[in-house]
């Protein structure tokens, strides 16, 4: 039964296609597109600093996404065209307002109004957290971080695009 539990777990019967960790390869396509979220909380919050390529989770050193509290926050990306994406790196605030990411779950797909279906949900955080999320090939021109079902505030410092990734092996 634990042998079951564990390969259920791991997704080997397909039940975790959608959010399975993986390595990002190839380039990171996300600076060639154009970043919007659903408010600004404060100038240096602005959506373009989350593909910037800095990675740096302080908020005062102008790294970093914020948002207003709003219903269902979002922060999207346009990349002009439809994209293969294989996997996203979304990487985590370290000075406060981490734990705020919890759920968030990463989007692809042409729809501009983040109904897109998910390539994943980011499931652990601490300050800091580097999340990578395979999106197998998903294609799409919209790539979006949502905050579903509650009123909060998105914050976030980098969202990396690529276009493979490799699912790591559960260990």
């Amino acid at each position: 039964m634990r042998v079951l539990a564990a390969l259920l777990l791991c997704g080997v019967f397909g039940a975790t296609r959608a959010g399975s960790y993986c390595v990002a390869k190839g380039k990171n396509i996300a600076p060639e597109g154009k970043a919007s979220q659903i408010s600004v909380y404060h100038a240096y919050g602005n959506a373009l600093n989350a593909i910037d390529g800095n990675r740096d989770g302080t908020y005062s050193r102008k790294s970093c996404i914020l948002t207003r509290s709003e219903n269902i926050p979002w922060w999207r990306v346009d990349l002009h065209t439809p994209r293969k994406v294989g996997a996203v790196v979304v990487v985590n605030r370290n000075d406060s307002g981490w734990n705020r990411l919890l759920g968030a779950e990463v989007r692809v797909g042409n729809e501009p109004r983040n109904q897109n279906p998910v390539c994943g949900t980011i499931s652990e955080v601490e300050p800091g957290s580097v999340t990578t999320l395979c999106c197998d090939g998903m294609v799409g021109r919209y790539v979006s971080v949502v905050i579903p079902d509650r009123d909060d505030i998105l914050n976030l410092c980098e969202v990396e695009i690529y276009p493979e990734g490799t699912q790591k092996p559960c260990v």
